[in-house]
């Protein structure tokens, strides 16, 4: 299955890099960078140091390199690839000359063991 925006929150969030949009704690919006870790109900971000950021009462950021599947899926969905606000200036690529997609989601919907998460595709009769 491929990783586009609307198949995000079954697949593998470390190594995606994520930004902290909304929360519950004023002192956690704006944490940015790599996702290194993650637990059932945390996030461990490295950016200028490595924190961690618990899921509920949080919307993170995720910024998913765009693929031809995933370009395939957003004509058929209605996805945009668009930009923050916070980088309006800078084109649609990264230093890797990819387009890059930025999903928004509510932490309550990654709530769960991450191996647990990843298996449940939800196409199955049987789950």
């Amino acid at each position: 299955m491929p990783l586009t925006p609307e198949t995000l929150t079954r697949h593998e969030l470390v190594g995606l890099q994520t930004r902290v949009v909304e929360s519950t704690n004023p002192d956690s919006v704006g944490i940015g960078g790599r996702v290194v870790d993650e637990t059932m109900r945390t996030l461990v971000i490295e950016g200028d140091r490595v924190r961690r950021v618990p899921k509920q009462g949080t919307t993170f950021e995720f910024a998913l390199p765009r693929t031809d599947e995933a370009a395939d899926a957003e004509k058929a969905s209605g996805t945009t690839f668009e930009l923050p606000s916070e980088t309006a200036g800078r084109t649609g690529q990264s230093d890797g000359c990819e387009d890059v997609a930025y999903v928004t989601v509510d932490g309550t919907r990654l709530l769960s063991r991450p191996a647990l998460r990843t298996e449940k595709a939800g196409v199955s009769i049987w789950r």
